[in-house]
């Protein structure tokens, strides 16, 4: 064990490439997803109602599915910085036109199209990740690499509530696609694996087999997650409760303390030893949302919510693609974030339903459903 630590810290993670796309992925992911808890609202000034607002979410994800195995396959094959950039160009091009959409019918078209520069552009970025990072420390990479992500899933929201809140939803929408601006310039520089440095790709197929386990789990996890992003803002809201984004910067300071640790615990330990913490976590923390009557109580589920999904995220990602080939590599992220978008899009819609005729309280209670199915299922398969 001593000799396994030691291995851990030999091959140097924070190289220039790993710099460069972690900042990267940090300004796409804040750029996207301070949208989210925007939308919603959005839609509902158009004209929209609560079942509209969960499909703005969820057509968004129809569009990034049909995008992510295409574009594992093209990073595998033609290489990962024309996909990458490609991806985020029509990402920015998406963000910008929001500012000029007249209802919500044209909001869901948009929304469409915006999925297949985000389907392209995460893969890839996730992708890139993972080829310069060395093996023996891809649970602490991405751990690391997965807390820009997950920041961005964290600070986005807050910062996008609060723009909306002082100012108006063009000023959302300008810095989100600003962000994304800024980094395709940082992303220029990286040092890309070239189709030829590569395996020959083989014809497995466009799904990654090794990955299939780690999407299933996300996928149900994520159901939930999509349940506080779409409608936390406005279920706080009906409870009379001010300020709650600082709920996601709550969030995001646990995930700043959560991903590294459970990042090297599964380097050292095994996938496990973050998985099913990470569990217990993030269904105590919706259990103290269905009851919270109060910004504190709603902060409190914000931190552990925060531990599980850190410790969670970066331990099936790493499952995902620890052994893979480089050519397989695209394939296993497109996987896994296949299910990952999966997760939050059928729950938006599903949660935005359920809404509509239940209120928004009992979204908390039945959402856990999910996170229960999603232990099963990975508890089935370690003990196979």
């Amino acid at each position: 064990m001593e000799r396994d630590a030691g291995l851990l810290h030999k091959e140097p993670l924070w190289t220039r490439d790993f710099i460069l796309i972690s900042i990267s992925s940090l300004l796409i992911f804040t750029g996207f997803q301070m949208l989210l808890p925007v939308l919603p609202i959005f839609s509902i000034e158009l004209g929209g109602s609560d079942v509209l607002a969960g499909m703005v979410m969820g057509i968004f994800t129809v569009s990034a599915v049909i995008m992510r195995p295409i574009a594992g396959r093209l990073l595998d094959r033609k290489g990962r910085k024309g996909i990458f950039l490609i991806g985020l160009i029509v990402t920015v091009i998406s963000v910008f036109a929001h500012n000029w959409v007249p209802t919500v019918f044209i909001l869901l078209i948009l929304r469409f199209i915006h999925g297949f520069g985000w389907g392209a552009s995460s893969t890839a970025s996730s992708t890139v990740a993972s080829d310069v990072i060395p093996k023996s420390r891809l649970g602490e990479g991405m751990g690391f690499f997965g807390l820009t992500g997950t920041l961005g899933m964290a600070m986005g929201p807050a910062f996008g509530l609060w723009l909306l809140k002082d100012y108006d939803f063009s000023t959302v929408f300008y810095i989100s696609a600003g962000m994304v601006l800024v980094s395709i310039i940082i992303a220029l520089p990286i040092k890309y694996v070239k189709p030829e440095q590569a395996l020959e790709p083989d014809k497995k197929g466009i799904i990654e087999k090794t990955a299939l386990l780690p999407a299933i789990v996300i996928f149900f996890i994520t159901m939930n997650y999509g349940s506080i992003l779409s409608f936390i803002a406005l279920y706080a809201n009906q409870k009379e409760v001010e300020n709650i984004g600082l709920y996601f910067m709550v969030y995001a300071a646990a995930l700043l303390v959560s991903r590294p640790y459970f990042g090297r615990l599964t380097d050292r330990k095994g996938p496990s030893f973050a998985v099913y913490p990470g569990i217990i976590c993030v269904t105590l923390s919706v259990v103290l949302i269905y009851y919270a009557n109060s910004l504190t109580a709603f902060l409190i589920a914000g931190f552990i919510y925060g531990i599980g999904f850190g410790a969670i995220q970066p331990a099936l990602l790493a499952m995902s693609v620890r052994n893979v080939s480089y050519s397989r590599r695209g394939a296993a992220n497109a996987t896994f974030y296949l299910g990952f978008d999966l997760g939050i899009g059928a729950g938006s819609v599903i949660w935005g339903i359920i809404a509509e005729y239940f209120g928004y309280q009992i979204i908390y209670l039945i959402s856990i459903i999910p996170i229960i199915v999603g232990a099963l299922v990975y508890i089935r398969s370690r003990n196979k």
